[in-house]
C-alpha cells in the first residue's frame, strides 16, 4: 500500500493553476463561475494557455495537455491544480508520464469523474489528492458542500457521510474514491493501484443498468473484491434503462452484484454527478459503518 503524503494545505493567497487534461472545454459561462468561488476565498488563479481550444472530444492534443499537467505540476509557486471538467481524456496524458517527485513538492490536485485517473495515479505514488467538484459544476453545489471542499483543503475537520447501511459490520481502510467507470478501465494497467485495505468509493452517471452491471462483473472476475475493506457508493446519476427496455434498476443491479461479497457497504452518500458532491481525500485513512451507514474520514491534521 502506498505511504501517505499530504501536500502543505491551502490558505488563502496561495496560487492554484488551472488545467484541462481532458475533455472539451462545454460550459464557459459555469467554468467563469467556478473561478470566481475560488477567486472570492481568495486564492491567485493562473489559468494555463490553450484552454478553450480542443482537439475532436478532447480540450487538446495528449501533448498539450501533458504539458498543462507537467507546467503546473512542476511549478514550485504553485500549492495546487484545478480541473475545469471531466469528459474523457486523462487516461491519454498518463502514458509515458512520471509525477517526478524528486524535482518538486507535492501539491492538491482536484477534480472527478475522469479525473479520477489522474488522481489514482498519484495515489501510487503516495500521494494524497481530492475527489471533488470541477470548476464547470462547482457553482451548481450546495453551500455545505461548497464548504466542505474548502474545510477539506485548508486542513479543518469535515464531518461524516450519512447513507444507507446494508449491513457488513464496520471497516477501516485507505479510501480510494472515483468514478466506476473510469476505474473499470484501469484495472489490468499499470496506473490501478495496490487495491489491499482499500475502501473503494463510487460514483457514476448516464450509464444503464446492464453496463454497470458489466463493470460490477469485472471486477469480480478480476479478483480485485477479494481485496478491498468495504464500499462507498455515491449518486449513480441518470442511470436509467431507455424507455420500454427490460431492465433492472441501478439499485438492484447494485445490489445483485454487491451484497454477497460480506464487507461493509454503503449507498445513497452524498457525493458524484450532482449538486451534492461532497468532496473526499484520496489515499487516507476512513472508517465505513455498513451497519448505522456511516463514512467518517480520519483527521488528516
Amino acid at each position: 500500500m502506498p505511504s501517505k503524503i499530504l501536500p502543505p494545505f491551502l490558505q488563502p493567497g496561495d496560487l492554484l493553476k488551472v488545467i484541462a487534461p481532458s475533455g472539451a472545454l462545454q460550459e464557459p459561462e459555469a467554468l467563469a463561475l467556478g473561478l470566481e468561488i475560488w477567486r472570492s476565498r481568495g486564492y491567485k488563479i493562473e489559468i494555463i494557455p490553450e484552454l478553450t481550444t480542443n482537439w475532436g472530444y478532447l480540450a487538446e492534443k495528449d501533448l498539450i495537455r501533458r504539458q498543462q499537467l507537467a507546467t503546473a505540476w512542476q511549478d514550485p509557486n504553485c500549492r495546487g491544480i484545478l480541473c475545469t471538467r471531466g469528459g474523457f481524456g486523462s487516461t491519454r496524458i498518463l502514458e509515458n508520464w512520471n509525477w517526478n517527485l524528486k524535482s518538486t513538492l507535492p501539491k492538491w490536485l482536484i477534480g472527478f469523474s475522469d479525473i479520477t485517473a489522474l488522481l489514482w495515479s498519484l495515489y501510487n505514488t503516495g500521494i494524497a489528492s481530492i475527489h471533488a467538484p470541477v470548476l464547470t459544476t462547482l457553482a451548481t453545489e450546495n453551500d455545505w458542500s461548497i464548504q466542505r471542499l474548502f474545510d477539506l483543503v485548508e486542513g479543518r475537520s469535515i464531518p461524516p457521510l450519512k447513507g444507507i447501511g446494508w449491513g457488513g459490520g464496520v471497516a477501516t481502510g485507505i479510501l480510494l474514491p472515483g468514478n466506476l467507470t473510469v476505474s473499470t478501465h484501469l484495472l489490468g494497467t499499470s496506473i490501478i493501484p495496490p487495491l489491499d485495505n482499500v475502501i473503494l468509493a463510487w460514483e457514476d452517471v448516464t450509464e444503464a443498468p446492464y453496463r454497470i452491471d458489466r463493470m460490477l462483473t469485472q471486477w469480480r472476475l478480476s479478483g480485485a473484491m477479494s481485496k478491498i475493506r468495504g464500499i462507498a457508493l455515491g449518486n449513480f446519476t441518470n442511470c436509467q434503462a431507455p424507455p420500454k427496455v427490460p431492465s433492472f434498476s441501478v439499485e438492484e443491479v447494485l445490489h445483485d452484484r454487491l451484497s454477497d461479497l460480506g464487507i461493509p457497504i454503503v449507498s445513497n452518500l452524498p457525493f458524484g454527478h450532482s449538486n451534492h458532491n461532497a468532496a473526499l481525500p484520496v489515499g487516507v485513512l476512513a472508517t465505513l459503518n455498513g451497519n448505522q451507514g456511516i463514512l467518517k474520514i480520519a483527521d488528516l491534521t
